[in-house]
């Protein structure tokens, strides 16, 4: 995941690709296990909400983004 150019620089656009495949794959298995609860309303929220989290963990996991040091 997120690989790097020759100059070892982070390639961004495969970060984000890598980041969208694990947000859709998140999305859609939380709203198989979503649905089974009969509110489909209620389904469609958590899985946005937790496609919404593995794209960005996903993205700084592949750019290695880190908290700042105080």
């Amino acid at each position: 995941m997120g690989s790097k150019n020759p100059d070892g620089s982070r390639d961004y656009g495969t970060a984000l690709v890598d980041a969208l495949i694990v947000a859709g794959f998140t999305f859609f298995s939380s709203l198989a296990g979503g649905l089974a609860t009969g509110d489909s309303g209620k389904a469609l929220l958590s899985s946005g909400i937790a496609a919404g989290v593995s794209f960005f963990a996903s993205l700084m996991v592949s750019l290695g983004i880190k908290r700042p040091q105080a």
